[in-house]
């Protein structure tokens, strides 16, 4: 059967890393980076470099630090040479390095989008120190709150907790900004920035010191001194920072930080030109945020807008350092530019989260390892990077730092330990086992179930498991619910699929979207959905056709019976023409042993109008459970016949709602003499036949094993069917 992964099928895309390709190696100072341009309206020659990294559409991105300011947060220096080793042991090869005139060294070193922690240089130097002797020494806060409380110089209210987590402020009035110090300066140049001014340089400097990106307004330049965190509203506009920045257009669909009047920034994304600190900047409001990933990425991609917050919005940044990282700001400022720090942080948001807690088994983790590593030993080595791990009994359980956002399953510890044991250190194995899979039982019936398919001019799609809570909920019966994902990333289509049959429908409608008029269309996947507390997953085969004759499932049916055929010879397996599915009409329930494993109909004219298909839909859905299970059956062969056979058509007018199995199990059940075989052979609704009522014709064949039968031997088994069928149905005998 050919794969139909075009017709408006979801894909999954599988990205290789290449590491070093068309990567150009400038060696001179700045040539890597671009400036910040964050919090400061000021021009500079500089400003039309472009970022080394892509924020956007990336698997990977690339990190810039140097050598000595890593070495500011370890108890001993380490080299540049084993900086670089040990954290391309740890998962973070070395892309690069640039040896700068002051004898500093900066390295590029490579970052995936999980590892939001690592975006800093506290979190590379926590790394290295869980690999040597060394100890992770972080900076303290120096904060003095001399000033009057800070509700009395501004305010702030976020309207938007689940886009904005957490929103701080601090203020200090009466600042001077002027230039760097020379220490601070060096800081920013030698990771390739160009040094501005003591205020956005020291919100640089924390950003790449903690990975908290920070925002610094000019007071006196918000209007109402407040801060509101909302939606943008419909009309608003917004002057991003940047010497050839122009206004863009806002959405309703943006998130923004506004005073009493208008936008002032793009949320995590680019401040304001209108507030941006200039010398003549006397009084400032701190902002220290928290924002979703999700509206950070669409919001950067919409407006063609990046920034290092974006960056680090983009994948995830700790809640519980964002007042500390206040703290930290504010006392740099105060160190720098004076003034004073009024008292109090104003914030607003969720609380923070309670801290995650995993449990692994140790023989799990040597199991996956390939390497026998005491139970002592993988503790010491979360604790190495943070964790609150303990050994208990062949358990540990760990308590997942702050900071460690992307640590939820016990194979994410198992992978912790493994980077910090060291790869190279996990024994090679020269041989693996290899596994044959099964060509028959299960496997062997579905590919003859789909060979089958394929033979009846049926596509077979793969979709996606994902679909719309709208498209999830058409297909439920009571007391189901759908089972959803908890990822943003899914938030257009979080529910898992409950059946196959809204993928078909989403590929059918592309197909007629590009003027495909008739088409038939199968898969065969898991489904699955929630039915009270338990989870339920199903194997489902779909089958989607348009219909020839709007009034008949008979050819639907007939694909069916033929599917069941293959897999239990149709042995114990019926049709019930009850309608007990919402989404069709008619429809009929599979029975196999009594037990439905299935429906069969028309689908429902307002499921159908969903998607705005004009054609009407016949549909099948098949749990394969237990009609795989049956596979391969038992089927008996028997010689070919040696006397001729006597055939008998019989036409009768029945109700439309009498379903061919009736007849056949009515006729098959008298037990009639030489009886061989009931045949259906078709169906007539038209000329001559009354509303309601059908038209259906059968064969009867008969004949002996041992002679040749005569006309009237056979006259009086078919004239005993013909009564039985008009007494048990009300059926005329059309001659």
């Amino acid at each position: 059967m050919s794969k139909c992964v075009g017709f408006g099928s979801h894909y999954r895309h599988v990205k290789r890393k290449i590491v070093g390709r068309n990567r150009q190696r400038v060696r001179h100072l700045g040539s890597r980076r671009a400036p910040s341009k964050e919090h400061c309206g000021k021009k500079c020659k500089h400003d039309s470099l472009k970022p080394s990294h892509s924020t956007q559409n990336s698997y990977s991105a690339w990190m810039l630090v140097t050598t000595n300011w890593i070495n500011d947060y370890l108890s001993n220096n380490v080299s540049t040479e084993d900086q670089a080793q040990l954290l391309t042991a740890a998962g973070f090869p070395l892309e690069g390095r640039d040896d700068l005139p002051d004898g500093d060294v900066r390295q590029d070193f490579e970052m995936t989008s999980n590892r939001g922690d690592c975006t800093c240089h506290i979190g590379l130097a926590r790394e290295i120190a869980a690999r040597t002797e060394n100890e992770l020494v972080l900076p303290q806060n120096n904060v003095n709150e001399t000033g009057p409380a800070i509700e009395e110089s501004a305010s702030v209210k976020n309207t938007e907790h689940d886009l904005c987590p957490l929103y701080t402020a601090r203020v200090i009035l009466g600042v001077h900004v002027q230039d760097s110090p020379e220490w601070l300066a060096t800081k920013i140049e030698n990771r390739g920035d160009i040094p501005r001014n003591a205020v956005v340089d020291a919100t640089n400097f924390v950003l790449f010191e903690h990975g908290q990106p920070t925002h610094v307004f000019d007071l006196d330049k918000l209007t109402g001194k407040t801060i509101e965190v909302r939606r943008a509203r419909e009309g608003e506009t917004f002057l991003p920072l940047g010497e050839d920045a122009t206004p863009i257009k806002l959405t309703t669909d943006d998130l923004v930080i506004a005073d009493a009047k208008k936008p002032v920034a793009l949320a995590g994304v680019k401040g304001g030109a209108e507030t941006a600190v200039t010398s003549e900047t006397k009084n400032i409001l701190i902002e220290s945020a928290t924002f979703n990933p999700v509206i950070v990425r669409e919001m950067s991609r919409r407006h063609n807008l990046s920034s290092d917050s974006s960056f680090r919005f983009e994948r995830g940044v700790n809640p519980r350092q964002v007042e500390s990282c206040a703290d930290r700001l504010a006392g740099l400022l105060l160190e720098l530019g004076g003034g004073t720090l009024c008292k109090g942080i104003l914030k607003d948001g969720k609380p923070l989260p309670e801290p995650i807690v995993v449990r692994m088994r140790t023989d799990y983790c040597r199991e996956r390892l390939g390497n026998e590593i005491t139970d002592e030993m993988i503790a010491k080595h979360l604790n190495s990077i943070g964790f609150d791990a303990a050994e208990d009994n062949g358990i540990v359980t760990a308590t997942v730092p702050h900071f460690r956002g992307d640590i939820h399953r016990e194979i994410d510890l198992v992978e912790e330990v493994a980077r910090v044991h060291g790869y190279e250190n996990i024994d090679v194995v020269e041989s693996i086992e290899v596994r044959v899979p099964d060509s028959g039982g299960e496997s062997a019936g579905r590919h003859a179930v789909l060979d089958a398919l394929a033979g009846m001019d049926f596509i077979e799609c793969v979709t996606h498991s994902l679909i719309s809570l709208k498209a999830a909920e058409q297909f439920l019966f009571e007391g189901q619910t759908p089972l959803t994902i908890d990822d943003d990333r899914a938030s257009a289509e979080p529910a898992l699929r409950p059946s196959l049959l809204p993928s078909l429908l989403t590929v059918r409608k592309h197909n007629e979207d590009n003027g495909v008029k008739e088409l038939r269309l199968a898969e065969l996947g898991s489904v699955f959905c929630l039915e009270g507390e338990t989870h339920a997953e199903r194997t489902e085969l779909a089958l989607l056709m348009d219909a020839k004759e709007s009034d008949s499932i008979g050819e639907i049916r007939g694909v069916v019976n033929r599917v069941c055929s293959i897999l239990t010879a149709n042995n114990d397996v019926s049709i019930d023409s009850t309608n007990s599915t919402p989404w069709l009409e008619p429809g009929g329930d599979v029975l196999f042993n009594g037990t439905v494993v299935g429906y069969v109909g028309r689908l429902a004219t307002s499921v159908q109008k969903s998607w705005n298909l004009p054609n009407t839909m016949h549909v099948a859905q098949l749990y394969l459970g237990d009609l795989l299970a049956s596979f391969p059956p038992d089927t008996q062969s028997n010689p070919l016949p040696k006397q001729p056979a006597i055939e008998r058509d019989i036409s009768l007018v029945i109700d439309e709602t009498i379903e061919w199995s009736a007849v056949h199990d009515a006729i098959v059940g008298l037990q009639l003499d030489y009886l061989e075989d009931v045949t259906f052979i078709t169906t007539f609704r038209g000329k001559n036949i009354d509303n309601g009522k059908k038209s259906l014709t059968l064969k009867l064949r008969f004949r002996d094993s041992k002679r040749t039968l005569t006309h009237e031997e056979v006259n009086a088994p078919a004239s005993e069917a013909s009564a039985m069928l008009t007494a048990k149905f009300s059926a005329e005998i059309r001659s």
